[in-house]
């Protein structure tokens, strides 16, 4: 069993760190403990200076986290300044102040697993590093907006956004001026908003030293081949929502004596719904008035032309359903084939958790209010926003997220 499963083993689903709320305000000794972690990679007093004030400003200000709003807080046009260039036109490197934003949330609240969730950041003009008029794929529509990608450490209690992507579609690449304006690295190429995806996930969950746990993610709109290639490549163990057109071959007793064949994943769950039985999940008693969903899992192999890219090897799809008599509502496709049933569902609900701290405190604190046109300066404001959002909900007295309010995801 993997660290997560062990970890989910010990934390009873009754727990009541299920039903707490998003808390407001701060702690002083929290930021003060965040902000020295998080900018001694900063040479220069000067910027940690600034990035403190930029914290202070983010947790502060009054509606938009604007530059001109946290300024106003913070001391008037002479700050407006100073905080526009520590943002946008400073040198320092986000990379090492999230690393050691994601190793300090994590030493303090461990993990159950790295949650990858979009952000879509609407916006009215066409000078924002990276808007463009494109189709959301989670909203349905065409939509003029920047597009991006956050990793979470995420457990029952609280999550944190700790690593981003920006997406830049064609339009802002292969056009010179708008790539020198932006100040857009040269070596930045095409790539689709889920290549970032994991790409940001593999270098969390692998590359920065932090506790080895499970990536979740939403691929129903990613390439599935790459997607396992790239787990499996790094090591890192996924559970990955997909489609029910995903093609698949039960490696599992065939449901009702079927022979094994390559068959639509929605049929296969369809086919195996008497085995389902009500969802092992926190709160969702026969006596809560919540639904209990049902959910069963079963062994497959990936279709040959994800194998020839992926490779060989099990794989186990998780189907939730709400009724026997209806279809899986969700499907979940795995590399942890051993894991049981109960922990795989825990883990499926946290993107329900980053959902609603992403909805209750990071857009509050204003992570998707940059305004610039700055490639690096958009990468540094959703970092310092992130570290805000750490602030706003670790605490002081002890390891851990603050007592005051942790709201249910049911």
């Amino acid at each position: 069993m993997n660290a997560a499963a062990q970890t989910l083993e010990n934390c009873p689903p009754d727990d009541d760190c299920h039903q707490r709320a998003a808390p407001a305000g701060w702690d002083e000794r929290v930021l003060t403990e965040v902000s020295t972690v998080l900018f001694a990679s900063l040479r220069r007093s000067d910027q940690r200076l600034r990035g403190l004030a930029y914290l202070r400003g983010l947790l502060g200000a009054e509606g938009r986290r604007s530059i001109r709003n946290m300024a106003a807080l913070l001391g008037g046009s002479a700050t407006e300044q100073s905080l526009h260039h520590f943002v946008s036109d400073s040198t320092w490197d986000w990379v090492p102040v999230r690393r050691s934003l994601a190793r300090h949330i994590t030493r303090l609240d461990p993990p159950l697993a790295y949650v990858v969730r979009p952000m879509v950041i609407p916006k009215t003009g066409e000078n924002s590093v990276g808007v463009d008029r494109q189709f959301v794929s989670e909203l349905g529509q065409l939509v003029n907006a920047q597009q991006a990608v956050g990793v979470w450490s995420a457990n029952e209690r609280m999550s944190v956004p700790l690593n981003w992507r920006l997406h830049l579609s064609s339009s802002w690449l292969d056009d010179r001026i708008r790539r020198r304006q932006a100040s857009i690295p040269d070596d930045l190429g095409d790539r689709t908003l889920g290549d970032w995806a994991v790409e940001a996930a593999v270098e969390t969950a692998s590359d920065w030293g932090l506790p080895r746990r499970p990536v979740v993610l939403d691929a129903r709109h990613m390439d599935l081949a790459s997607t396992v290639a790239a787990f499996r490549a790094a090591g890192v163990p996924f559970l990955a929502r997909v489609g029910g057109a995903v093609r698949l071959t039960v490696t599992d007793p065939a449901p009702h004596g079927r022979s094994p064949e390559l068959r639509q994943a929605v049929q296969i769950m369809t086919a195996a719904r008497d085995r389902m039985r009500p969802a092992p999940l926190p709160g969702r008693t026969p006596g809560s008035g919540l639904p209990t969903h049902l959910t069963t899992k079963i062994r497959v192999r990936p279709s040959p032309a994800v194998q020839q890219v992926a490779g060989p090897g099990e794989l186990v799809l998780l189907g939730v359903a709400e009724g026997r008599r209806q279809g899986p509502v969700e499907l979940w496709l795995t590399d942890m084939t051993e894991t049981r049933l109960p922990t795989l569902m825990r883990l499926t609900r946290l993107v329900r958790r980053a959902d609603h701290d992403f909805r209750e405190t990071t857009d509050r604190l204003g992570i998707r209010d940059f305004t610039g046109r700055s490639y690096a300066g958009w990468h540094r404001h959703v970092t310092l926003a992130s570290a805000a959002h750490a602030v706003s909900v670790l605490d002081g007295d002890g390891p851990g997220p603050r007592e005051a309010g942790r709201g249910r995801q049911d």
